[in-house]
């Protein structure tokens, strides 16, 4: 007998700017759309694995920061994995970090860099013992620019001067 599972990944409203956003992998580039393109923000719905719809918070979730996913080869030159959204939950504090998408807005992923708020020790410390490492701008700007538009920030600024 085969069982029906509703979408679990429909197309929704941002609950935080309103804005309309599709789950489509096509456009999206990730399975599991779990955040707006426009303002990053997100919803407590993931329990114990991406997509699993589980949680019962549903609350909205703040992206506080940029982090690198840890990766098992410890040989790798840079030894930096693929750059990642860190999401807080405004209900209860968790934390969670997320796939950047193709279509999220460049200018906002900058911004949750820049954004990095070092008076508030409680998100500091949560990271902490999280294991997850909030990328500084003053440190990691090139390199997150380089992740974003896949060549260092100097030739962007020459093919923008061009």
């Amino acid at each position: 007998m085969r069982t029906y599972q509703k979408d679990i990944n429909a197309d929704f409203i941002c609950k935080h700017c309103g804005n309309f956003v599709t789950t489509h992998s096509q456009i999206s580039g990730v399975v599991n759309r779990n955040h707006c393109p426009y303002c990053l923000h997100s919803r407590h719905v993931d329990l114990y694995h991406p997509g699993d719809r589980l949680c019962a918070c549903k609350a909205l979730m703040k992206p506080v920061g940029l982090t690198f996913k840890r990766i098992r080869d410890k040989y790798k030159p840079d030894n930096h994995g693929e750059l990642m959204l860190v999401h807080r939950c405004n209900n209860c504090g968790d934390l969670s970090i997320n796939r950047i998408a193709a279509d999220d807005d460049p200018g906002m992923i900058r911004a949750a860099l820049r954004n990095i708020v070092k008076d508030q020790p409680e998100l500091l410390w949560a990271c902490k013992i999280n294991g997850i490492r909030l990328l500084e701008e003053k440190g990691h700007r090139h390199l997150v620019q380089s992740r974003l538009f896949g060549r260092p920030a100097e030739l962007q600024v020459e093919a923008a001067v061009l």
